[in-house]
């Protein structure tokens, strides 16, 4: 097989670092919500999970370790019910947590699966590591929270409240699958290169430190806020 063309690893190491710039709630995000209807929702929805830099590594770190299309939809599946529930719930309920503290979990989320791919609990505690499945709900659930605390960021109003909610979900999952589809091509596409094995150490070394970073962020911004 062909060594893989060097401008794959140029262009991942420009391209991911500044995606985590372009992740907050904006005064532009509230005037289309402010002028718009339940399609206003939707977009501002998907755009945020497009540009949810903590969300996608955590999913690009799953994926990794999938091969079978059937598992990748199972593992997304899992992740995605999670996210809804407390997406949904706790918004509709009102229940808010400090957006930079759950950013900062879910940012540890980004460092666990980076950890779990490259064999770190048979590696360091000689064990192993925990049904990945029930972990990937669980963090979805964290990631929901996530989700929850930007939207509640918002003025919504009280008219069609749970209408805007399930709106903004919907949009939330329709970002989800774009942003994956590029995703598992470029990690199918890889996995036919000599490089892959090394792409994909590189990658998780790349989420670990990803999550390090962005968690002494988070909690930066929290003490600081």
């Amino acid at each position: 097989m062909r060594p893989v063309p060097r401008i794959f690893f140029i262009l991942i190491i420009l391209i991911l670092p500044s995606l985590s710039w372009a992740h907050d709630v904006t005064s532009a995000d509230q005037e289309i919500l402010n002028n718009g209807d339940l399609w206003a929702y939707i977009y501002v929805g998907a755009t945020h999970m497009l540009t949810g830099y903590d969300h996608l590594l955590f999913l690009a770190g799953v994926i990794f370790f999938l091969k079978d299309f059937w598992d990748i939809l199972k593992f997304i599946t899992a992740f995605t019910l999670g996210h809804c529930i407390t997406l949904i719930a706790a918004t509709y309920l009102g229940f808010s947590v400090n957006e930079y503290f759950i950013d900062a979990f879910i940012a540890l989320s980004v460092f666990y699966k980076g950890f779990e791919n490259l064999k770190g609990f048979k590696r360091i505690f000689k064990s192993k590591a925990p049904n990945l499945l029930f972990m990937v709900f669980g963090f979805g659930l964290i990631h929901g929270l996530g989700l929850s605390a930007r939207l509640q960021s918002f003025e919504m109003g009280q008219d069609q409240f749970l209408l805007k909610i399930l709106s903004f979900n919907l949009g939330v999952e329709l970002g989800q699958v774009l942003a994956l589809i590029p995703i598992i091509f470029l990690i199918r596409f890889w996995q036919k290169f000599n490089s892959y094995k090394a792409f994909y150490k590189a990658a998780n070394v790349y989420l670990m430190l990803a999550g390090v970073a962005l968690f002494i962020w988070q909690v930066y911004l929290a003490i600081s806020s």
